[in-house]
């Protein structure tokens, strides 16, 4: 393994009951991927208060970073004993730490909200932003996951096919490694305009579009490793309805984003971003520079 292969595993802490969760998970993860885990923990107390505050808030009951990421390493160590984990406190806001972290990951891991309160069915300001800027792959533990990357529970990886062949490339080795099927899904639609009246063609426009979805799916897998078992399916309907729905008998759904250079703000397209938000899986953002 080189040493691109052997960046770490990073994953976002801050002492909420959702990132603990996605310590459980982000440490089968490194494991089965053969990698170190890497725990980062931003906070501004150093920035704005000054460590001083930092130690009395500890002294009075308050986590201090210090607290969150020993708590969260041994965590992880007792969850995989022969797991190398190192971790990491970042006087910054967490989108930007999160963020710089993964300049040198193999993937970053989060959860899908911190110790603001917000209901976990909703995903955090901090994780959408986080898999709407890293270069790297952002995984977005859902609500509905049992903090476990393995053993299978659903015995599948879900792939929605468009135009990012990066997404299909990570959603093909993460089904590999955890020796499950990869489903790879091309939705496609026929537009009103493009339906005829006459009975004798009605059909002909829609069937049109599927014979195309499928060529494009057909192209999308071609060059995948051929011990890989892979479902092909096109669907019609809405992307965003179809892999939410199709996410309910998945262990991970993947999706890809388009990265384009010198565009700021957040760089999701509306299907990673139905994805994030209502998934009953683990969601993959993976990164496609356009």
């Amino acid at each position: 393994m080189n040493a691109v292969e052997r960046r770490p595993l990073v994953v976002g802490v801050d002492g909420s009951e959702p990132s603990l969760r996605a310590v459980d998970w982000a440490a089968d993860e490194a494991v089965v991927r053969g990698v170190p885990l890497r725990l980062v923990h931003a906070c501004l107390w150093s920035r704005y208060e000054g460590t001083a505050l930092a130690r009395d808030l500890g002294r009075r009951g308050e986590p201090t970073p210090q607290d969150i990421v020993g708590a969260a390493t041994e965590r992880a160590r007792t969850r995989q004993p022969g797991l190398e984990v190192s971790s990491e406190v970042v006087f910054e806001e967490p989108e930007y730490a999160l963020v710089h972290a993964g300049r040198q990951a193999s993937a970053l891991v989060v959860g899908t909200r911190g110790r603001s309160g917000i209901a976990e069915l909703l995903l955090g300001s901090v994780s959408l932003a986080v898999a709407a800027q890293a270069d790297c792959p952002v995984i977005v533990l859902r609500g509905s996951h049992d903090n476990r990357a393995t053993p299978p529970v659903h015995g599948r990886v879900l792939v929605g096919v468009g135009e990012d062949a990066a997404a299909v490339g990570f959603a093909a080795a993460e089904a590999r490694r955890r020796g499950v099927p990869l489903e790879a899904v091309r939705v496609w639609r026929c537009p009103a305009h493009e339906s005829s009246d006459h009975p004798l063609l009605a059909d002909a426009p829609a069937l049109l579009h599927e014979e195309q979805a499928q060529k494009a799916l057909d192209e999308a897998l071609h060059g995948l490793p051929p011990d890989l078992e892979v479902h092909r399916r096109t669907v019609e309907g809405h992307a965003r309805r179809v892999l939410v729905d199709l996410s309910t008998r998945a262990d991970l759904l993947v999706v890809g984003a388009r990265r384009r250079e010198g565009h700021f703000g957040l760089q999701l397209g509306r299907v990673a971003h139905a994805a994030l938000h209502h998934s009953a899986c683990p969601v993959a953002v993976v990164p496609q520079p356009a």
